[in-house]
């Protein structure tokens, strides 16, 4: 996110993405901006870092990441495979230690892209489809899922902009 420009969602329709989908777009959108502008910058030490024993801000981009790529999982209708399942069991672990904050954006917003087909290609009359989650197989729907994609990451990336800025502050000390 610039000065110059207003958040994404402001800034009109986004091409070949349905009308009802466009606000899915526009939060995943403002996310990597986000990601790119205040975390891309961090080294590998203040992205593990666990402030008063909170979660990293790697943790929170990975998790952001795994989620997004299960639940669209679920929105196409297919159950998780053992490497995803996988891949949610090895979220907490040290994996990030290795990267630095351009290293985890990237891979970030390479994850908001992937996304970001899957919900161009999703007809609108595709929406109400019903889905099942886990291994419970909640019930759900295509834009029940598609929607909380965006939010859950949103709300993942908000948590590791605002470590970000303690781990910042408790660095300067």
């Amino acid at each position: 996110m610039t000065a110059a420009l207003p958040e994404v969602w402001l800034r009109g329709p986004l091409p070949d993405v349905p009308p009802l989908l466009q606000p899915v777009a526009h939060s995943l959108l403002q996310c990597r901006e986000e990601v790119d502008a205040k975390l891309s910058m961090l080294d590998a030490a203040q992205l593990v870092t666990r402030p008063a024993g909170a979660a990293s801000i790697a943790f929170h981009l990975i998790h952001a990441m795994g989620s997004l790529d299960r639940l669209l999982t679920y929105a196409r209708g297919e159950q998780l495979s053992d490497a995803r399942l996988a891949a949610l069991r090895a979220e907490s672990g040290v994996e990030a230690a290795t990267q630095d904050g351009a290293m985890l954006a990237r891979r970030f917003g390479a994850a908001v892209e992937e996304a970001l087909v899957q919900v161009r290609a999703t007809p609108e009359r595709e929406l109400l489809a019903a889905r099942e989650v886990g291994r419970g197989r909640l019930p759900s729907t295509v834009i029940g899922l598609l929607f909380h994609s965006a939010e859950h990451t949103q709300r993942h990336v908000g948590q590791a902009v605002t470590t970000a800025r303690i781990v910042l502050e408790a660095t300067r000390g």
